[in-house]
């Protein structure tokens, strides 16, 4: 199975304006932004989405919002507020089959989104 462009950014085969890395996850600025800030965060681990994490793996659901909370810091977003989004499934606006938390920002939200 070919690779997703979220595992070629993992595996330096692809580049991105990164933002934060640990050991667990790695953000950086999406290429089709939907807002003035527009991140992205993935974990290094590939899974394929949201539903498809095993049981055994759902620590990375921590290692997830605790980057985004770091990442809003770093980039000012949690003072004026921010949205983090998950797509999940192909009715779920998902396009990249690799679990991955949008951070969007930098304007007004509205609701509902769709």
């Amino acid at each position: 199975m070919a690779k997703t462009i979220f595992e070629k950014i993992v595996d330096r085969e692809a580049q991105a304006d990164i933002l934060y890395e640990d050991d667990h996850i790695l953000a950086f600025r999406d290429l089709a932004p939907q807002a003035p800030t527009h991140i992205l965060l993935i974990p290094k681990k590939h899974h394929s989405r949201h539903g498809a994490v095993p049981a055994e793996d759902h620590i990375i659901f921590t290692h997830l919002f605790a980057a985004a909370q770091r990442v809003a810091r770093q980039t000012g977003l949690e003072k004026t507020g921010y949205r983090l989004v998950i797509n999940n499934g192909a009715d779920g606006g998902e396009t990249v089959p690799h679990l991955h938390l949008h951070l969007l920002g930098g304007r007004p939200m509205n609701w509902p989104p769709g």
